[in-house]
Order: structure tokens, then C-alpha cells, then sequence
């Protein structure tokens, strides 16, 4: 309890009386109580606007993706198969590194004359190798892949726990019945993994609005080329290495509302226990 008040609550109120200052980093002249202007300046920036838009985009695209690739992969390392502890750990072997290090490895193989352009010029005979993280119709495109690779194992592991946990007789009991396997998977596998699948979307969903390191770092310019990636936490990030510390207190204050609105929302679809 003394550590969630000292080293979460605290900061965060603390934040939040920065958010109504124009409290500047190195700066000489004193702290001055500012009201809501931060929170106007940052909700009348059309910047603000197309970062919480790209950080939608993001999350609409990835959540699915990501939640439904786990999930595959878990049904498949779950099978007894020659090999399925070799599958079990190359698919996880990717929650071992950190974002900052799976962003710099795949900003090479992103790279135009990178292996991943390589493999497409092979498979599309050189009709599709497109410049990943210097054309904005792309570089969204490439920070999904690098996001959904570098997680996916993360609830895979997650699903895979809950699967096990699914009692065989209920699979025994459906085969009597003469359910194939699409119905097994329909009637006895989703509703027997329901809360971990419903856990790991609302996570998902959560993480994916704190997009930073591959925007980052993956673009030649944070949140570029031409602000396709940029993002609330680049946004806040930026604010702050500007030493505008109460517009990046007020970005952040915002960030966690926007946060706690949508886990509070999503909480109301849980599935119940009758």
C-alpha cells in the first residue's frame, strides 16, 4: 500500500498540479499557476488530435491481430506434435527483448535493401519493396509488425496456460456428440479461456496506447516521416524535452484518463460466471 501511494499515486497528483503551471525545466523565473490553459493548448493542437488518431489506428489494428495470431499459435503448440517444444520457445523468444533492442534489429531488416525486402522482392518478383520507414503510407505498417512479433508471444503464453486448463472431458464428451473440431473449438475451447482471452484483449488494448520505443526509434525522426507514427507519448516526450513540463504534465493526465476510460468500458463486457 505505501508503495502504490509513494511511487504511483504521488507522482500522478503531482503531474497533475504540474498539468496546471507553467512550470519550465532550467528555467529561472518561478512557477506560475496557469489554470487550464496546457489542456486547452494541447486540445486545440491539430497535432494532439492526429497522434490520439494514429494511436487508434494502432490499437484497431494490432489488438485483433495480435490477440487472434496468440491465439492460433497457442491451439498449435497445445496439439502433442513432434517438435511443439521447439514452436513453444522460438515463439516466445522474442518477449526476451526489449522493444528498444526488436525496434533496432528491425530498422535493419526493414531497411530498402534489408532481408525483409529481399524475401518480398522474391515472393512478389519484385513488384512490392516498398521503403518501410521513410514512406508514411508504409512506416504505420512496419511498427505493427515489429509490435505484433515482438508480443504476440507474451499471450500466446498467457492462452496456452489457459487451454491446458480446459478440462479433456468436455473434448471427449463433444466427441461423443459428433462435434468436429471447428464446433470443439466453438463450444468447449473459447468458453473454457474465456476470462484469460478477455484479460489479454483488455492488456492488449492498454499497452497499446503506451506506443513509444518502435515509434521512436524505428522512423528516422521520432513519430516520422511526416508525423505517421507520431503518438500521445511522443507528444508528451517531445513536450518535455522542450522543458514545457505542464503541457507534457497536461498530455499525460489526458493520457491516463483516455486509459482509465477505455479499461472502465471495456470491463463492462467481461464474461460472467452464472
Amino acid at each position: 500500500m505505501m508503495f502504490t501511494a509513494v511511487f504511483m499515486v504521488g507522482p500522478f497528483l503531482y503531474a497533475v498540479y504540474l498539468s496546471f503551471t507553467n512550470r519550465k525545466l532550467l528555467s529561472p523565473l518561478p512557477t506560475r499557476w496557469v489554470g487550464f490553459e496546457n489542456y486547452i493548448d494541447v486540445l486545440t493542437s491539430s497535432d494532439f488530435w492526429a497522434a490520439l488518431k494514429n494511436n487508434f489506428v494502432f490499437s484497431v489494428v494490432t489488438v485483433p491481430l495480435q490477440t487472434g495470431l496468440a491465439l492460433a499459435l497457442a491451439v498449435l503448440v497445445n496439439q502433442k506434435l513432434r517438435g511443439s517444444t521447439f514452436f513453444r520457445t522460438t515463439y516466445f523468444i522474442p518477449i526476451t527483448f526489449s522493444l528498444s533492442a526488436a525496434s533496432i534489429i528491425w530498422s535493419v531488416l526493414l531497411n530498402p535493401s534489408g532481408l525483409f525486402n529481399t524475401v518480398l522482392e522474391i515472393v512478389t518478383f519484385g513488384q512490392f519493396t516498398p521503403d518501410w520507414l521513410n514512406d508514411p503510407r508504409y512506416t504505420m505498417a512496419a511498427v505493427i509488425i515489429v509490435s505484433i512479433w515482438a508480443s504476440v508471444g507474451f499471450q500466446m503464453v498467457i492462452l496456452l496456460a489457459a487451454l491446458q486448463g480446459v478440462s479433456q472431458d468436455l473434448y471427449q464428451a463433444a466427441s461423443v456428440d459428433g462435434a468436429n473440431a471447428w464446433e470443439k473449438f466453438r463450444h468447449v475451447t473459447l468458453p473454457g479461456i474465456r476470462h484469460q482471452l478477455f484479460f489479454t484483449l483488455t492488456v492488449t488494448i492498454v499497452l497499446s496506447f503506451r506506443l513509444f520505443d518502435q515509434v521512436y526509434i524505428l522512423p528516422p525522426k521520432p513519430g516520422g516521416p511526416i508525423d505517421a507514427t507520431n503518438t500521445i507519448m511522443v507528444e508528451m516526450i517531445q513536450a518535455s524535452g522542450n522543458n514545457q513540463i505542464g503541457k507534457a504534465s497536461s498530455i499525460a493526465v489526458l493520457f491516463f484518463l483516455i486509459v482509465l476510460f477505455l479499461t472502465i468500458f471495456f470491463r463492462r463486457f467481461e464474461p460472467k460466471d452464472y
